[in-house]
């Protein structure tokens, strides 16, 4: 909500693909940093994945929005709709949770930082063929799902 504060809804001009391109560049750098293990510039892991978790919510409020929607949103209108696919988001992850016995927890950060790369791999796929899935979960469920994989490393970081 600062930055929108800051910038107003100028994200609302990135079409989809540029905001994965954008959680890519995150992930990379992220995975670039955990090899070298040194860094030029004056942000850490940390910041990347905080990163990853805001832009695969703007992600998920551009879906929702479409190309009608205005280029400026009111930022009573941005923080409902963040807060709404916070939300949800963290709902999925709870249950997910449970199904899966929180092994997320034994997992290395590295791993965390590879599945989401995965699955930026899984959106562009998907992207390209505009949308199309034969067996697969849509976008939004691969933007939840590195959403909740970098609350995961936020949290193991955290823990250090």
């Amino acid at each position: 909500m600062k930055k929108t504060h800051d910038y107003g809804t100028a994200w609302r001009i990135l079409r989809p693909a540029s905001i994965t391109d954008q959680i890519f560049i995150k992930a990379q750098r992220i995975r670039t940093l955990e090899e070298k293990k040194v860094s030029k510039v004056d942000e850490g892991i940390t910041s990347e994945y905080i990163g990853i978790v805001n832009y695969c919510i703007i992600a998920m409020m551009q879906l929702e929005c479409g190309p009608e929607t205005p280029v400026e949103l009111a930022p009573e209108d941005v923080s409902v709709l963040f807060d709404e696919k916070a939300l949800e988001t963290k709902e999925l992850m709870f249950a997910k949770n449970h199904d899966y016995g929180e092994a997320w927890r034994d997992m290395r950060v590295s791993s965390l930082t590879d599945l989401i790369l995965m699955k930026i791999l899984r959106v562009k796929q998907i992207e390209d063929n505009k949308g199309l899935t034969l067996a697969s979960e849509g976008i939004k469920a691969n933007y939840q799902d590195m959403l909740n994989y970098s609350v995961f490393a936020l949290i193991k970081l955290e823990v250090k």
